[in-house]
């Protein structure tokens, strides 16, 4: 988009001194100092209730704000992509008047500047920097994944005529980051790196191909970080999205969301990481972007390390967390592996499997979820069926073991060590899984839960009666699953690890046993114990 010249009033020493001029106007509205913030393409003014940001005349590489009209626009672009996701931050566009020695935010007279008007939160509001408090919660994440969710099935999707989110596309983003991070890197230390990325690309090109006809390329985020996500009362939240270049914001939806889980991941918090994946997966279904997210992982890493020796170089500064190291690590992870719960209703399968995915980096697909996905139901949302009937008929039960099993092999050709999260009450369910198991050659195990039987009817009536679980098992249902429940066979006791989850134990020490289990066609039994909570 063409911009005409940028206007005398901001050029040569003239914007500093706006800046200046606006803070002091602001300290007389408001009777507060106002804080200035700097970074390389803007300057934000706090004023205690507000932040103005105001977009820098600049022109570089990969932006150009050197006319006031492009500044006017990206402004209004800003505006418009953060209000999608956080419209209680962002309040409007507003034209600066009068002269850079005395500016005015009212009145007549043409613009000299213009200014992105939003809500100013607390200090310590920011995911990163709860991170590095200790006052992130898991739970932060789980509403942050479901508000995701929600936004990427309501964007538009890119037609195919676009030219967002294509092969080329891809790997010149994924090149672009490798090239530029030659800047700054032994040529040894990336070549190995290059290849095995470029190998995955190659690879992974039907499935990108794929991913854009289904309409998974969207106009997302753009720039989804730790410190682009922030904590407002009950609500969790992104924004500042990336309003300069369309072509980084129409991606993937599963390059949105590997944005967040790679920070994560490199800030030392891994089980938050794919806390958060599980918690985006379950509640939008995308599990065909499970095989693109560990690409995707690895180039936002890349990003990353790219951006931190850019700034270390500016300022000197070259602490942080080490991108690059992890950007390595992915490109050659993979651990498939199998893991199946069984046990009755109320005996911690769903707990022991959340610990589990986080301290394993698995990916769990649950049957409560799944099952309700099937027929059109929310997880949260009531079957009202009884035992054996509706939703949960012997026909719907398999047709529900049998879509589990379907991205259990679409999830374990991605690499990723997979749990699957259902009841497996009879040994023929649990037999098909692990010959899925064996046909891939990857290890099988049965986690196998028990409680006390007065312990079983205390939690799912406790569940129940929440009313905040996916599960939909009452007193009703666990009595029929007792009536009928036999453990796994002696033939299945080399792939178990039996867990009593009313004694206390070490959920970390329960994944590392999983991850050192054996071939799937054997390997010695594994006993155990954990209590939930």
């Amino acid at each position: 988009m063409p911009f005409p010249p940028p206007p005398a009033a901001v050029s040569g020493d003239a914007p500093d001194a706006l800046i200046e001029a606006l803070r002091g106007l602001l300290q007389a509205r408001t009777g507060r100092a106002v804080q200035r913030i700097e970074t390389h393409i803007s300057w934000v003014l706090l004023d205690g209730e507000h932040a103005w940001k105001i977009k820098k005349p600049v022109r570089l590489g990969f932006l150009d704000f050197s006319a006031l009209e492009a500044r006017r626009h990206y402004c209004d672009e800003e505006l418009r992509l953060n209000r999608r996701l956080a419209p209680a931050l962002y309040r409007d566009v507003v034209a600066i008047r009068g002269s850079v020695a005395a500016p005015r935010l009212e009145g007549p007279g043409e613009p000299i500047e213009y200014v992105l008007r939003m809500r100013q939160f607390a200090p310590g509001a920011l995911l990163s920097e709860r991170l590095a408090a200790g006052t992130l919660e898991p739970s932060h994440l789980d509403r942050l994944a479901a508000r995701l969710a929600a936004f990427h099935e309501g964007i538009p999707a890119a037609g195919p005529e676009t030219p967002w989110g294509t092969v080329a596309r891809i790997e010149a983003d994924t090149a672009a980051a490798l090239d530029g991070l030659g800047r700054f890197v032994e040529p040894a230390v990336l070549g190995g790196l290059r290849g095995r990325l470029d190998d995955e690309a190659r690879r992974l090109r039907p499935l990108f191909e794929q991913r854009k006809a289904a309409g998974r390329v969207r106009e997302c985020h753009g720039d989804l970080h730790l410190s682009n996500a922030v904590v407002l009362g009950d609500e969790v939240t992104a924004f500042d999205c990336l309003e300069f270049d369309p072509a980084l914001r129409w991606i993937d939806v599963c390059s949105d969301v590997a944005f967040l889980a790679m920070d994560l991941e490199a800030n030392g918090r891994r089980d938050l990481a794919f806390r958060f994946l599980d918690a985006w997966l379950a509640e939008g279904g995308d599990y065909d972007g499970v095989p693109v997210l560990r690409y995707y992982r690895a180039y936002r890493a890349l990003v990353r390390a790219l951006v931190t020796r850019i700034r270390a170089a500016q300022a000197g500064d070259a602490g942080g967390p080490d991108y690059l190291a992890l950007a390595q690590r992915l490109a050659h992870e993979g651990d498939a592996r199998l893991l199946i719960t069984h046990g009755l209703s109320g005996s911690g399968k769903s707990w022991l499997a959340q610990r589990l995915l986080e301290r394993a980096g698995a990916i769990r697909l649950r049957s409560d979820v799944e099952r309700k996905r099937l027929f059109a139901l929310g997880a949260l949302e009531r079957a009202g069926a009884l035992p054996g009937q509706g939703i949960y008929a012997a026909s719907a039960t398999q047709r529900t073991y049998a879509r589990l099993l379907e991205l259990a092999g679409l999830v374990l050709e991605a690499g990723y060590p997979t749990v699957v999260d259902a009841s497996f009450l009879a040994a023929g369910e649990r037999e098909v899984f692990r010959r899925l198991a064996a046909a891939r050659g990857v290890p099988f195990t049965i986690l196998h839960c028990r409680a006390d039987p007065a312990l079983l009817r205390e939690r799912v009536a406790a569940r129940s009666a929440a009313g905040s679980d996916a599960s939909d098992a009452d007193l009703a249902v666990l009595e029929a699953q007792q009536a009928g429940y036999a453990p796994p066979g002696e033939d299945e006791q080399a792939f178990v690890i039996e867990v009593d989850t009313g004694r206390a134990s070490d959920p970390g020490a329960l994944a590392a046993r999983w991850l050192a289990a054996g071939g799937p066609a054997g390997g010695a039994a594994v006993s155990g114990s954990a209590r939930r909570g």
